[in-house]
């Protein structure tokens, strides 16, 4: 009897070659109901980012170039808006207390919400880390309305809380509210007490996953406390820190809500007038809509500016694992 050996080369993983170009083998019909259905899903976050993203900012972009009183057809000003803005010195006092306002409550809530971070995981119970961090976060839940209205008590230069226990203790209560060299530093306090429980728990959150392991190698090695903090600690939460730094540049900017019911129209010589505020007033208290749209494209391009920059600083020390 003869046996006939195929001499038709076998791949050595001839199976899984198989199943891998069965896989390659999609039907067309299938391959495009995937696609439509994956359209499908996208389709409600297209049409959340064109009406309240994407068509707002172009339509910023075309009425910069118009003037329009809201009331009237509006009227082709070319670069009108921008050279306006170049000359008006109420702008730039807007900027310049708004730059003040967002570079201190970037310090304070760094600080801050880095310091309390430090103190809630090191020193405290866990009974008594929970109540703290409730307490600290607690204020940012309630409204600018409540807070504004209740921090207007608490400092009022008559009858205030605050103004009581300053004059028994046989001192002067600034005007907080009157003054315009307290108008903005009470403002900047304020919101340091609403916000900062962000930060902090923002702060905890990048503080608990620092390796432990690389604590423990820096103590082997000898090092304190202060050595520990500095040379271990804050390199592992450099992305932590960098990203508090972004957003709450980013949210101070936009400050809006306590200069406006605190301080109505800027305080007092226009010591609390913000960028937001200034442009609210050109929109829709004197009704310049083209002015009030070139100011949103300036507060979009210094927002855009800034952030760039920090991106570009960050890659100098910011230490990602």
């Amino acid at each position: 009897m003869t046996t006939t050996v195929s001499t038709r080369p076998v791949p050595p993983d001839g199976g899984a070659a198989r199943a891998r170009a069965g896989a390659r083998r999609v039907r067309p019909g299938r391959r495009s109901r995937d696609q439509r259905i994956g359209y499908l899903f996208l389709t409600p976050a297209a049409l959340l980012f064109v009406v309240f993203v994407a068509g707002p900012f172009v339509a910023a972009v075309a009425l910069s170039f118009y003037s329009w009183d809201l009331l009237t057809a509006a009227e082709f000003n070319g670069l009108g808006n921008f050279t306006e803005m170049a000359g008006d010195p109420l702008l730039y006092r807007a900027l310049g207390n708004t730059f003040l306002f967002a570079l201190a409550s970037v310090v304070t809530h760094v600080v801050g919400g880095l310091l309390l971070a430090l103190a809630v995981n090191r020193t405290m119970s866990r009974v008594l880390s929970y109540f703290v961090r409730t307490a600290l976060f607690f204020p940012f839940v309630i409204s600018w309305a409540a807070v504004a209205l209740l921090w207007r008590y608490v400092l009022d230069p008559t009858f205030g809380v605050v103004t009581h226990y300053v004059g028994e203790a046989g001192l002067t209560s600034p005007d907080w509210f009157i003054d315009p060299d307290w108008a903005l530093p009470a403002i900047i306090g304020i919101d340091l007490w609403h916000t900062i429980g962000f930060t902090f728990v923002i702060m905890l959150a990048g503080l608990q996953t620092v390796p432990a392991q690389l604590i423990e190698a820096a103590r082997c090695d000898g090092a304190n406390r202060r050595q520990i903090l500095w040379h271990v600690t804050l390199p592992a939460m450099s992305p932590t820190i960098f990203f508090a730094v972004v957003i709450t540049f980013i949210g101070a900017f936009q400050v809006f809500d306590p200069v406006q019911i605190i301080t109505p129209q800027g305080g007092p010589d226009n010591s609390t007038l913000t960028i937001v505020m200034y442009l609210y007033q050109k929109g829709f208290q004197t009704f310049q809509a083209g002015y009030a749209a070139a100011v949103s494209l300036l507060v979009f391009a210094v927002m855009l500016v800034v952030t760039l920059v920090q991106f570009w600083g960050a890659r100098k020390w910011v230490h990602h694992q």
